[in-house]
């Protein structure tokens, strides 16, 4: 691998990790309003609605987590 192949690596790593951290920070500020909006419409007695996008998004959010910081080789044979 070149000098040049290793930057150009090395970039799109920190783009996935900068992307990643966006993701996250979106990921809970919707999340906590999610939860007051469930909070203050129904309250504590009602069904806790905000468990499903917070659990979708969070999948993805994993996904997201693993490519940026393991390369997505997590299931490769390269990881053994």
């Amino acid at each position: 691998m070149t000098n040049e192949q290793k930057d150009e690596q090395l970039w799109k790593t920190a783009k996935a990790r900068v992307a990643f951290k966006s993701s996250l920070t979106s990921y809970l500020i919707v999340n906590v309003m999610l939860n007051a909006i469930w909070y203050f419409s129904g309250g504590p007695y009602s069904y806790y609605w905000p468990v499903w996008p917070a659990l979708g998004w969070g999948v993805g959010l994993a996904f997201q987590y693993f490519h940026a910081y393991h390369g997505g080789k997590i299931f490769s044979s390269e990881s053994e």
